[in-house]
């Protein structure tokens, strides 16, 4: 918004000649949302404890985790406040790449709300059921998949690591793609979000890598130079995810080990989808696998244990996701996060090669 309303005033004072500059505007896109959260987070930690909005611990867990129950929860509402602020504050709200990814937020964020608003009223750690979640987040997904398939400019290419030379269509398949790409990655974040501090610290690494990510894409120069697909206006997403990066850094703040505040599912499902659609938009949808590994670890980690048990009768991690099969077997649970953030930085750092690495 500034940008829109200040911007044309270059022409009478050089000074806001600055807001032109996307680098420039995502800086304090993150640093608007730093401040935001920071600020806001005792208020909000308050008014959660005061009308009772507390996380419900599974009995069956690590028993460690029972000290949990009471802990705020659906403190995702600030992490979306801030991000979509900031953004609205800092991006060119005339791009619609801006307005395609405040419908993920908002769209992924209300399911999550409603699942957080169903576990909170009934005093249960179960919310909405796997079927209602499921189509719901295929739902938004499909809007965004439609949205972005008729765009002119926009291809049906999927760009795969290493070779920049394979470019396979999909044709009227890929929204099927997309919406597989945003629903998986929605739903591998909120399996991830078990351990204080540990999904919103990926995140915030994932976050990181697409802001380059998306630079890169919507730069012609560093396109062509690099090798990889470029398409226009693709660049305004950085503030996006300079926003998402201040907004993840000022709740980790309070979601730390231990925390003062749980990011619920509101949170956990609106970062996870917003993420699967700048990987869809930037065409890096491959790449989120391998920079949000540890999502996908855990995600699998689930899915393997599920077909174990059904297949077999037995279980292959003592409990999933696999945070807490590693729980289990007396990993204490700050040493796990930190851990997992390190491979995901390696993972991040793999990735980030890939661009020169074709």
């Amino acid at each position: 918004m500034l940008y829109n309303l200040l911007y044309p005033l270059n022409e009478y004072f050089t000074v806001f000649n600055v807001f032109k500059y996307i680098t420039f505007r995502a800086i304090y896109a993150t640093v608007t949302a730093l401040l935001m959260t920071l600020l806001l987070g005792p208020l909000f930690i308050a008014k959660l404890k005061k009308i009772g909005c507390s996380q419900n611990v599974r009995n069956d867990g690590p028993s460690t985790h029972l000290i949990k129950k009471g802990t705020p929860t659906s403190g995702g509402l600030l992490i979306l406040f801030s991000i979509i602020v900031s953004s609205l504050l800092w991006a060119d709200i005339t791009n619609h790449y801006i307005w395609i990814m405040l419908f993920s937020f908002i769209g992924m964020g209300a399911i999550g709300f409603i699942d957080d608003f169903k576990k909170i009223k009934f005093g249960t750690s179960k919310g909405l059921k796997a079927k209602e979640k499921l189509f719901f987040q295929t739902l938004v997904a499909s809007i965004i998949a439609i949205l972005l398939y008729i765009e002119p400019n926009f291809n049906t290419y999927l760009t795969i690591p290493f070779f920049k030379n394979i470019l396979p269509d999909f044709g009227p398949f890929y929204p099927i793609f997309v919406v597989f790409v945003i629903v998986g990655a929605s739903n591998a974040v909120n399996l991830t979000d078990g351990l204080d501090g540990l999904a919103i610290g990926l995140v915030l690494i994932v976050s990181s890598t697409y802001l380059l990510f998306a630079y890169i894409t919507g730069h012609f120069g560093l396109a062509e130079y690099l090798k990889i697909t470029f398409i226009p206006e693709t660049g305004e997403l950085t503030v996006i995810c300079g926003a998402m990066v201040g907004a993840c850094m000022g709740f980790l703040w309070y979601n730390a080990h231990p925390a003062q505040v749980f990011m619920g599912d509101v949170g956990s499902l609106a970062l996870g989808g917003s993420l699967g659609t700048i990987a869809v938009i930037t065409k890096h949808e491959i790449l989120l696998a391998l920079v949000g590994g540890v999502f996908v670890i855990e995600a699998l980690s689930v899915i393997l244990q599920v077909g174990s048990f059904k297949l077999r009768n037995k279980r292959i991690f003592q409990m999933a996701p696999i945070h807490h099969h590693f729980e289990l077997k007396g990993w204490a649970e700050s040493k796990i996060i930190v851990r997992f953030w390190i491979v995901g930085i390696v993972l991040a750092l793999l990735a980030i090669s890939t661009l020169k690495l074709r």
